[in-house]
This record gives structure tokens, C-alpha cells and sequence, in this order.
């Protein structure tokens, strides 16, 4: 029998509905002698200099003020001594973008009906990235439940949304957020994303979000004019100041982040988070941010859900995908493997520029080092880093503390046009490496269309301000001029605007190719690999160590990954353009033989074998 679940976060600070009916707002602003709230109600609108009403100043800078008439609905700001009217930084909703006033909500306004949900063991794993403003037609969350129903068809198991926080203009991809626990407006209010979450647990598929705790976007966050001390020169990042999560002052600072951590999994039920480029936090304290916030999910939610959480790390450091001595994540669940993808990369594509180069050299054996050992680079040289060792020893490891993928939006988006990695590839190396992606024991990412070979491109693309479009673009143009195909102006103006609408549109997935020839057997093929992983390769996940690879001169690849009891998982590959036998050995039980037109079973050129080794006697 089913009962009505509402869920809320309560936090210390923004606007908090009481059980008296007031409200209760809270602002950390330590570096002004005073706040005053302005408030509208619905159906009002003041006018510049209407009356404000003064906030209590508290001890460590906080600023508190409990209104009877503030309602759900309601709008409000927050008015410095200067008389800028600023939107509240933990604001659950901006109905009117990122410069105007926020909006009050009440999280118990909608009603769950998933509560039998508790999330799903990560080794069912199967992740689908997806743009909330390209993936649809409506390129909002309703339309995201539209497609539910082709993704469950598909074999998904897991939803990645690319950051929904509070963005400049109508389209972004998400890492320019300035309101992190507030929704885009242009995506939906905050109940319609509750619904796609709500609905999506009811059909089996786990909801995970990106979250951007390395910076605030360029435009709209106005922390420093009454909160300098959320930043720190002591350390600098790629988008200037550092986040100050180990200086004086830190303290609420790090609560900000972790209550938003926990904000989105218990407010929204998430079932993870994906943390963006974790290399770029700077926290020289004990224990870093990072620790701390796994360990705070973990003491909430332990034992009572499953929670995800996900690293995306360029610095390769083994250290926070630890397991316990039950084999359980005792921080974070996995980490995005750009090793990997780049690996797989060369494979199918033979480029050698920026840092492919660092894979290009005996490309198959760094492929079979990832499938085994998940890093490639464990400490290593890089010489794209100009001989920088790189990374941490990530052998002992279990396959799934790795993600792996073909492309993403950083690995598509981040080239000039935008390029899908099967346009610059052959169907026959592809559909080798997507057996490879879809068998081996590490959980799958796709990107949204990859299943059908979507034509689309996947471009970058921003709406700012007049000004800092105009940066924008000149960067973009800036950082491909750098490489020999740009060289030429003429070629460099054909680089997409990403400021322009058209860039955006462009990138909208086109639904009616996915029944087109040519595309249409692309998802049959997706789909029957993810049934056999559901199938023969699931069940052995939870018992699989980390592998051994072995190759040979003419581009044959072996790994195996130990089962309990002995057992092993094997899978071999040729991924060369001639015939080349297969290993015998005894005992096998067949999972997955890849065949083509004009190729043996056994000794196709592009094909992949995988099948289940038992001991002998």
C-alpha cells in the first residue's frame, strides 16, 4: 500500500519554510554591516526603493530574518548597504535567470511516489550522458521522461544528467552554474525534475546529476561583493581564485558544498553525483573536501539507499577509489577513465595530436593496461605534461572503481566541429571497440544518440552577456589557432560561434535518424551487446579482481579478469585490418563471438571474442 513521501533538506542558510508557516531566511555575508530583505509577493512587483526589511546580524556573519507572509512563491532578494539587490546563494529557484530575485519553495510540495526505491548495485550499472537541452525536442525535463521508454528499451540502467544548476542565459552545458542548488528555469521548476527522477525510479533507472564544485560560472555570482572570503588567492585555478576550502573562513564555505551534496540526494532522491574535474578543487586541509563530503553521504545515507559517487579526476589519484575490506567503496564508487577513452581513441582513429599523443605509441597495449588495470598512467611520464609523472598505482583495483566510454561531451564538444567518434572511424573498427566497451567488466558510459551513430555534433555552445560572449568567442578561436589545421584564417573562421543559437540548435538530437538505415542497426547492435552484458557479464561483476592483458606483434589483445574460485573472464581481440586466430583453450564457456561480412568466426580482422573459463577439474 502506498503513502504519500515528501522529502526536504534542511540547510542553515537561504530559505527555509517553518512548520509555523513563516519563513526563514539566512544569508553567510561577512563582509557587510548590514542586510535587508527585499520581498514580493505574488502578484506584486516593487519598484526600485520600495521599502526592505532589515535582517538580525549575527555572530561569524550571518544575517537572519523570520517573515509571517512569505509564502511558497514568493520572490525575494537580498539588499547590501550599497543598495545592490543580490539573489540568494542557495536560492532553490530563479524563475527569472541568474540576476534577479529568487524564489521560495516549498520542498514538500511535491509528492514522491517512489518509496519503495532504495537505488541499484552499481555492477548493473549501464550510464546514458545526456544534455537536458539537446537530448529532446522540448530540450527540457519533461521531455527527458518522453525518451524513457527507448532507453529502457536500449538496456540503460543508470540516467547521467550534465549539470542542471542555474546557468546564464537560455543555453549552456551546464559548467557555468552560479545557483548550485537551484534548477534552470529553462529546463523546468524544481517539481518537474523531481518528476523525471520520480518516474525514471519507477521504470528501474538510476538518476545521476553532474555537480561543479571547482568554480562558479563567469556571470551572475555575487559572493564576492559581500563574501570575499569564499575565495582564495593562496591558490589559482584555470578560472582565477580558487574556492577557499582550506583558509580562514572555510568553514561555512565547505558546509555550502556539502549541504549541497546532500541537498540533491535527499531533496531530489538522486541516486549520485558526478564531480567535476576534482583535480581543479585545491584543499590543503585534513580531511580534504572531498573526503569530507563522502564521508558526511555516507553517514546519512548508509544502509538505507545506494548512493554513487563519481569522480572525474585528471590526476589519476587511486587514493579516494579505495574499497573496504567488504569490497564496498569507502569513498567514492568509480571514477570517469579519460585513459581509456583516449586509448580507444587512437585505436579507432590513429590521431596522434595534443594528448593523444601520450597514447599513440603501442596504443593496444595501453588499451589492454586500461581493461586490466584501469589507469594507464599510474605514476607515470607524461610527455604531453612535459614529463610530469601522472596518476597513482590502480592495479588492485576492481574494474568497477572504472568508467569507460567511446566519447562524452568534454571528448566530442571539445573538438573544433563537434565530431562523434564513429564519423572519424570505420563500422568495422567501431563495432569491435563497442563490444570491447560493452563486455569488458568496467561500467559503460554512452552518450546520448551514440547508440543510433547520431550524425548530430555535440558543439560547445554559451548565452552570456554582450561582453563576455564576445570573450568567449575570441578564446574559442584563440585555443584552435594553436593547431597546424587552424593555421590558416580561413579555416579557423569555420569554427562554430559558440555564442550563436545556431551552435546550440545544431546540436539537438535529430530522433526520426534513429530509424533511418544505417542508424537503425546500430541501436539493434548496442541493444543485443547490452542484453548479453545484462545477462552473462552482470552477474560476475560483484566477484571480478582487477585483470592481466597480454598482445601479440600483430595486434592481438588478450585480457582476463579473475573470478572467485579461479574462474575467469576472458576477452581477446583483433584489432588489426588481417585474419589472426584466436587462443584455444579448454573449458570455455562462449559468451560473445563478433563476426562480419568476409570475416571467420574465429579470425576476423576488427572482431572480439569473450567467453567464461572455468578450472579445470
Amino acid at each position: 500500500m502506498s503513502c504519500d513521501v515528501f522529502r526536504a533538506h534542511s540547510m542553515p542558510f537561504g530559505a527555509e519554510l517553518l512548520e509555523d508557516g513563516h519563513t526563514r531566511f539566512r544569508l553567510w555575508a561577512p563582509d557587510v554591516a548590514q542586510v535587508q530583505l527585499r520581498l514580493e509577493n505574488k502578484g506584486e512587483h516593487l519598484a526600485a526603493g520600495a521599502p526592505t526589511i532589515p535582517m538580525l546580524k549575527q555572530e561569524q556573519g550571518w544575517f537572519e530574518l523570520i517573515h509571517p507572509n512569505a509564502v511558497p512563491g514568493s520572490l525575494y532578494g537580498y539588499v547590501l548597504p550599497d543598495g545592490l539587490t543580490v539573489p540568494d546563494p542557495a536560492s532553490r529557484y530563479q524563475p527569472r535567470d541568474i540576476h534577479d530575485l529568487s524564489e521560495v519553495i516549498d520542498p514538500k510540495g511535491y509528492t514522491w511516489k517512489d518509496e519503495s526505491w532504495t537505488g541499484r548495485s552499481w555492477h548493473e550499472a549501464v550510464i546514458y550522458e545526456l544534455h537536458t537541452g539537446t537530448f529532446s525536442p522540448g530540450g527540457d525535463f519533461a521531455g527527458i521522461g518522453d525518451y524513457l521508454p527507448h532507453l529502457i528499451d536500449l538496456g540503460i540502467t543508470a540516467i547521467e544528467l550534465m549539470p542542471v544548476a542555474d546557468f546564464p542565459g537560455t543555453r549552456n552545458w551546464g559548467y557555468d552554474s552560479a545557483y548550485l542548488f537551484a534548477p534552470d528555469s529553462i529546463y523546468g521548476r524544481p517539481e518537474d525534475l523531481k518528476a523525471l527522477i520520480d518516474t525514471a525510479h519507477q521504470h528501474g533507472i538510476m538518476v545521476i546529476m553532474d555537480v561543479v564544485y571547482n568554480h562558479f560560472g563567469p556571470e551572475g555570482n555575487y559572493l564576492h561583493t559581500y563574501a570575499e572570503t569564499f575565495f582564495t588567492d593562496k591558490h589559482q585555478t584555470p578560472w582565477g581564485k580558487a574556492i577557499n576550502f582550506d583558509q580562514p573562513g572555510s568553514e561555512w564555505v565547505r558546509q555550502f558544498f556539502i549541504h549541497n551534496a546532500l541537498y540533491w540526494l535527499e531533496e531530489y532522491h538522486l541516486d549520485g553525483l558526478r564531480f567535476d574535474a576534482v583535480h581543479a578543487i585545491k584543499d590543503d586541509s585534513r580531511p580534504h573536501i572531498l573526503e569530507h563530503i563522502a564521508q558526511t553521504v555516507h553517514e546519512k545515507f548508509g544502509g538505507q539507499r545506494q548512493i554513487h559517487l563519481i569522480l572525474e579526476n585528471d590526476a589519476n589519484e587511486s587514493r579516494y577509489l579505495v574499497r573496504d575490506h567488504h569490497n564496498h567503496p569507502a569513498a567514492y564508487t568509480a571514477q570517469w577513465n579519460d585513459d581509456i577513452h583516449h586509448a580507444f581513441h587512437v585505436v579507432a582513429t590513429g590521431e596522434s595530436s595534443g594528448y593523444y599523443a601520450d597514447y599513440s605509441n603501442n596504443a593496444i597495449i595501453r588499451l589492454g593496461r586500461a581493461l586490466a588495470e584501469g589507469f594507464i598512467y599510474q605514476g607515470d611520464p607524461s610527455a604531453y605534461r612535459g614529463g610530469e609523472n601522472r596518476g597513482e598505482i590502480s592495479a588492485h583495483l576492481p574494474p568497477l572503481a572504472f568508467i569507460s566510454f567511446h566519447q562524452n561531451h568534454d571528448q566530442i564538444g571539445n573538438r573544433a566541429y563537434g565530431d562523434r567518434i564513429h564519423n572519424l572511424s570505420t563500422n568495422q573498427r567501431m563495432q569491435a571497440l563497442t563490444a570491447i566497451l560493452l563486455l569488458s567488466p568496467q561500467v559503460p558510459l554512452l552518450f546520448m544518440g551514440q547508440e543510433w551513430s547520431a550524425n548530430e555534433p555535440f558543439l560547445f555552445f554559451c548565452d552570456f552577456s554582450a561582453d563576455l560572449n564576445a570573450s568567449v568567442r575570441e578564446g574559442r578561436r584563440c585555443e584552435f589557432s594553436a593547431f597546424p589545421e587552424f593555421s590558416d584564417p580561413v579555416n579557423l573562421s569555420k569554427i562554430p560561434d559558440p555564442c550563436a543559437a545556431q551552435t546550440f540548435e545544431r546540436s539537438k538530437l535529430d530522433w526520426s535518424g534513429r530509424e533511418q538505415a544505417g542508424h537503425r542497426e546500430w541501436f539493434h547492435f548496442y541493444r543485443h551487446l547490452l542484453q548479453i552484458r545484462h545477462h552473462s557479464i552482470e552477474p560476475l561483476l560483484p566477484h571480478l579482481g582487477s585483470g592481466h592483458y597480454d598482445y601479440t606483434p600483430d595486434h592481438g589483445l588478450g585480457v582476463y579478469w579473475t573470478h572467485r574460485e579461479g574462474s575467469k573472464l576472458h576477452l581477446w581481440a583483433n584489432l588489426s585490418d588481417s585474419m589472426l586466430s584466436f587462443p584455444e583453450t579448454s573449458s570455455i564457456h562462449p559468451i560473445y563471438r563478433s563476426t562480419h561480412p568476409g570475416g571467420d568466426a574465429r579470425s576476423a580482422s576488427w572482431s572480439t571474442q569473450v567467453w567464461f573459463e572455468t578450472p579445470v577439474g
